[in-house]
């Protein structure tokens, strides 16, 4: 029975090294481990050369070679007799091979040593199955039907969301129950700070709301550096996201200003996708599984797709909507409620907020929350619009995608995780509603 290159997916995932063998001019043989190798189309298979002087020079003289594959979801064995094509160092195929290289290396602490030089494309002349006394298990169901129904019944629900907390979580809620996937993060990209911050997740111990991850850092970074989307399916050798994640906790928070990054201490396969509309990078979606291959290339696409509906919708939202009569009227103004003080300090040096020694949130979302605070204070006003914040010149806004929706859903957020004695909710959308019980004492402390 013949056996198409498609059938041997789980082969190419990396799992288990493939091994090539080669043939010098005067006939010694070359066994050697290769680190990628990726089916190209249903005739061709691309192998990553990054160390292999031996092999390279034997395929020059001798363009016939045999490589072995093994199929990481039973075991089997399959042998392809393959001759040499072409050697590549731009384009394309390379480059993809070039970001799954990177993300692996990344993830030992190599990225800087495993470095791409060239791929080399070969023709499969012929496969066939390595006798094994292992039975093979059985076949996994297509999935291909059920991916593309969960990601119509999922589209529509983006197509619907009105704002930024609905859209976050009918993405989270619709990746648990059409497609299994849990846990799962939404991370926003801030083009002025090139940072990643983490605006929603599902399924982790700790939330991680406004967590950050440098652009180009770790798995997550470089997805969102290279704009591509990055598979690994099996972590057990590795570390995850180029760095050990330290647990979360309110007393490293308040030491060191700065939120964890949620994670799956047993992770084994990962999927980030870069969410990218109109060539603009807008956060990065990220999915975890503790399995081996929990992830296919169906779902790389089928996620893929997500990513550019989401992000689409994730730009619609930060739109403002036109203004009514009803919501340029300002209200909740009256005198500041009574009630117990609570002590607010502010660090002007990064807007750092603090309320009862808790640490809330900085950069522009604190800058928000002491605005918001001070103007309570000073008119006992409560409520606010998405229009005179961006109209307010001492916020700092960036002058160019402000990304303020998504900076006040990670205030609201954070406010609501603290159990803060301040909260901030959205009566409707373009509209800030400042909920206040007791009485604020705003201490701005001196430059650290």
């Amino acid at each position: 029975m013949t056996i198409a290159l498609a059938e041997l997916a789980s082969c190419f995932e990396g799992v288990i090294p493939s091994i090539i063998t080669t043939v010098a001019a005067d006939g010694t043989p070359n066994i050697s481990y290769l680190s990628h190798v990726v089916s190209v189309d249903n005739g061709h298979v691309a192998l990553s050369n990054q160390f292999f002087s031996k092999t390279a020079a034997n395929v020059r003289a001798n363009p016939r070679a045999a490589l072995l594959v093994v199929d990481a979801l039973n075991g089997l064995q399959y042998r392809l007799d393959i001759a040499f094509k072409e050697s590549l160092e731009t384009g394309p195929l390379f480059e993809r091979m070039a970001a799954d290289l990177k993300a692996a290396s990344l993830q030992i602490s190599m990225g800087s040593v495993m470095r791409l030089r060239a791929i080399d494309v070969y023709r499969v002349l012929a496969i066939r199955k390595v006798r094994s006394p292992v039975m093979r298990a059985a076949p996994v169901p297509g999935m291909a039907g059920e991916r593309l129904k969960g990601l119509g019944m999922l589209a529509s629900a983006l197509a619907e969301a009105e704002d930024l907390a609905v859209l976050l979580e009918t993405t989270l809620a619709s990746l648990r129950d059409e497609f299994g996937f849990r846990p799962a993060m939404i991370l926003a990209y801030d083009a002025a700070r090139e940072k990643l911050t983490t605006i929603a997740s599902a399924g982790y111990r700790t939330s991680g709301i406004g967590s950050e991850v440098a652009l180009g850092d770790g798995l997550i970074g470089t997805a969102a550096l290279e704009r591509r989307s990055l598979r690994i399916n099996d972590m057990s050798r590795t570390r995850r996201f180029g760095g050990a994640i330290e647990a979360s906790g309110s007393t490293r928070e308040n030491h060191t200003r700065t939120i964890s990054l949620p994670g799956l201490p047993d992770a084994m396969s990962q999927l980030v996708v870069p969410l990218v509309a109109q060539h603009q990078l807008k956060g990065v979606l990220v999915i975890e599984s503790e399995k081996r291959l929990a992830f296919s290339p169906d779902d790389e696409v089928a996620m893929s797709i997500l990513g550019r509906h989401l992000a689409m919708a994730l730009s619609l939202v930060e739109t403002d909507p036109p203004e009514t009569p009803a919501a340029r009227t300002v209200g909740g103004t009256g005198a500041p409620a009574a009630g117990p003080v609570f002590r607010v300090v502010h660090h002007p040096i990064d807007d750092s907020v603090f309320i009862g020694n808790e640490y809330i949130v900085r950069g522009v979302p604190g800058r928000l929350l002491m605005s918001f605070l001070r103007i309570y204070l000073r008119e006992g006003r409560r409520e606010f619009s998405n229009k005179e914040i961006r109209a307010d010149a001492t916020l700092r806004l960036p002058d160019f995608k402000d990304n303020l929706e998504t900076r006040l859903l990670l205030l609201q957020r954070r406010l609501q995780e603290k159990h803060a004695p301040v909260q901030v909710e959205r009566p409707a959308r373009g509209r800030i509603l400042l909920v206040v019980s007791g009485q604020p004492a705003i201490n701005d402390a001196p430059e650290d």
